[in-house]
């Protein structure tokens, strides 16, 4: 019966480690707390998963003779580990990636947001391009990233390209068909976080280029969000 207990114990600790983690984007996008406690659940719900895991381990090992406990152990290991699994990702990708959230298939002449602009009013980031300091870092970082050349018009790229916008679920702020330009914003899941993104076609010869920009309106580093958005939008293309 005690096996039982410390096995439905840690599994309990488990679960409010999960919740933890799964309640701190949550209650951020709905306004109940703050960023930092946000980001301190995170934390605390890494740490009881670790501890956690551990001890679920070692109540396995204990309780391996019986079944049921054996079992119980087992699931709490499962979900105590995927629980400190996703920060420690983070951890690991923030520490590959540029710290920045400003990413372009142009350095040298981003496409600039126009549209947007009212909505990022209040954004901490700011919308101009930080020019060299940031290109270096990008290159480094992201050198696969470069303008998409097209065979086709410029009138078909921008057709297209709206639909890719569309298809990645973002929400359309402009699409001016005359310049060439979309700018939608675009709102993560769990937290919630808005990045816009502008879309720049233009005729290049007989075919057309496409360049696109995204861009968090907070954090200093985007975790390669927004480098990995602009991926899917040109495989997309």
């Amino acid at each position: 019966m005690t096996s039982y207990r410390a096995a439905f114990l840690t599994l309990s600790l488990a679960v409010i480690a999960l919740l933890l983690l799964v309640a701190s984007g949550i209650g951020y996008q709905r306004d109940a707390w703050a960023l930092p406690t946000a980001f301190a659940m995170i934390k605390w719900a890494a740490y009881t998963g670790i501890a956690t895991a551990l001890l679920a381990v070692a109540g396995a090992l204990i309780a391996r003779p019986v079944g049921g406990p054996t079992v119980i152990f087992g699931v709490a290991v499962v979900i105590a580990a995927a629980t400190a699994f996703v920060p420690w990702r983070w951890k690991q990708v923030a520490s590959t990636v540029p710290p920045i959230h400003d990413v372009t298939t142009d350095t040298q002449d981003p496409p600039r947001f126009v549209a947007v602009l009212p909505l990022r009013a209040n954004a901490k980031n700011s919308a101009e391009y930080a020019g060299d300091s940031i290109a270096v870092l990008q290159r480094r970082g992201y050198p696969d990233l470069a303008p998409a050349a097209f065979t086709r018009s410029a009138g078909a790229t921008f057709a297209r390209a709206r639909q890719a916008a569309d298809a990645m679920g973002w929400e359309l702020v402009e699409a001016d068909s005359t310049t060439g330009r979309i700018e939608a914003t675009a709102t993560t899941t769990w937290f919630g976080f808005k990045d816009d993104v502008v879309v720049r076609v233009r005729a290049e010869g007989t075919g057309s280029r496409l360049d696109v920009r995204s861009v968090s309106r907070l954090g200093g580093s985007d975790v390669g969000a927004n480098a990995a958005r602009i991926r899917e939008f040109l495989s997309r293309l």
